[in-house]
């Protein structure tokens, strides 16, 4: 729902409504919200764009969708709830619902108090029969050995913008399924997994040995790195560069990067870098670091205090201290209680997500390639150095947190607003490290940013 201008400078919460549409509307062919519940409400604030939210007579409350059909419900859905004034419809007003009672929001460092709206949610998933573009898997081989899986959709709208998704640790392109299906039927979507995760894993193995393994089905515990991988390292840098190739050699134009927890680090780092690529990025609870051990380019004296930093072969030390950890964050009971930790709203429905995850880690590669992304150095360039190249270079950045994120928690997001004044903020509950998976009414709706 186009119903938020992305050219704002204020901040934003959100409230959304879980569950499907119940009835019509008199007079219209559109589905009406339903019946408000509280406790079926994901709360989200913002201040709409001129001429998005109308009155439009009749007891009825419309939301304008450009391009689209509107989306009209009674103005009695809201009555259940105490002091809705229902004159404040249209109209730029600080009064909103706050479990069912009227209240006001101030942000530190605003002054103002931000006006709230209720948008309808998707359709249960059950329902949705044919919504959505289809999306397709594809294999990009970047370099010898290293195949990029990536998918895709809406390609046959060839003169909307092109958007490329950048996902989390741990996850892949499949984290963006919702975001496929229907920005799909109106942009060029793309999402990536990353080198060493999703389905991004070496086709073979990156070590060879003079003598027999112990497990033929481990890959990457040999002696010897082999060729290829002699120089490979599993970091933020690979990653920013393997975006580079990616939109140069695939997609072919500047995109819009949207970025989730790693993905955020990636887009923002990459669009500081290399900005005549970008046309915006949108941050989704973006980590503010990552990496343990210092980088050799920028302290390289202190990095030569660290010998081993992710290459191939893994030192026997860090052999063993992986075949202990892996075998405890491998399984599904950590997994599943991860997936519960960053979940904040407990409605959403994780099962392909928990099943992906774990696919990829029964893959031969996946413990070696998960030490060399614990022991890689970090990123040559800074989160906060980042920042200040996209604002230096006058690339556009929308922020976007989960307040109930355990990890990056929303103080985060109001630091990079603090630096980056300009970049409208939207926080979003109750949603935890990933609101593009837990709120997709809300996310889905910003079709305006990709204009």
């Amino acid at each position: 729902m186009e119903i938020i201008s992305c050219h704002s400078t204020s901040f934003y919460y959100v409230v959304n409504i879980r569950g499907k549409a119940t009835g019509k509307c008199p007079g219209s062919n559109q589905a009406s919200f339903p019946i408000l519940k509280e406790e079926r409400m994901c709360y989200v604030l913002f201040k709409p764009s001129p001429g998005a939210l109308r009155y439009s007579g009749a007891d009825q409350f419309c939301i304008k969708r450009p391009n689209r059909s509107r989306i009209c419900c009674p103005i009695n859905a809201f009555k259940e709830f105490e002091n809705f004034d229902s004159s404040a419809l249209g109209k730029s007003y600080n009064s909103y619902v706050v479990d069912g009672k009227e209240g006001k929001q101030n942000v530190t460092g605003v002054g103002k108090s931000v006006p709230k709206v209720i948008i309808p949610g998707l359709p249960d998933e059950d329902n949705k029969g044919d919504f959505g573009a289809p999306i397709s898997s594809w294999f990009w081989e970047w370099k010898p050995k290293l195949n990029v899986h990536y998918e895709k959709s809406g390609c046959e709208n060839v003169n909307s913008p092109p958007v490329l998704f950048l996902p989390g640790f741990g996850v892949g392109s499949f984290h963006y399924e919702k975001q496929l299906k229907d920005l799909g039927r109106d942009h060029r979507i793309w999402a990536i997994d990353f080198l060493g995760q999703g389905k991004s894993l070496p086709c073979e193995d990156l070590t060879s040995t003079s003598k027999e393994q112990l497990d033929g089905d481990v890959w990457g515990f040999g002696e010897e790195a082999k060729p290829w991988a002699k120089e490979l390292v599993y970091s933020i840098d690979l990653w920013k560069e393997q975006v580079h190739y990616f939109i140069e050699e695939v997609i072919k134009e500047p995109v819009y990067i949207v970025g989730n927890s790693l993905g955020g680090y990636v887009a923002i780092y990459f669009a500081a870098r290399y900005p005549h690529l970008v046309k915006g990025v949108t941050l989704l609870n973006a980590t503010p670091f990552w990496g343990f051990f210092p980088n050799p380019v920028k302290s390289p004296r202190l990095s030569s205090v660290f010998p081993w930093t992710g290459s191939f072969p893994l030192p026997t030390s860090v052999r063993m201290l992986t075949e202990v950890v892996w075998e405890k964050i491998s399984g599904p009971e950590f997994i599943a209680k991860v997936l519960k930790q960053v979940y904040a709203d407990n409605t959403t429905k994780f099962d392909k997500v928990f099943t992906r995850i774990l696919e990829t880690t029964k893959h031969p590669a996946a413990a070696a390639v998960f030490a060399s992304i614990m022991f890689a150095p970090r990123g040559q360039v800074s989160f906060e150095e980042a920042l200040s190249g996209c604002q230096m270079k006058n690339v556009p950045v929308c922020l976007m947190y989960g307040k109930e994120d355990p990890w990056v928690k929303p103080i985060w997001g109001l630091q990079v607003k603090r630096q980056l004044p300009e970049a409208p903020y939207y926080e979003i509950s109750p949603a935890g490290h990933c609101p593009h998976d837990e709120a997709p009414e809300f996310f889905l709706g910003q079709h305006e940013i990709y204009k």
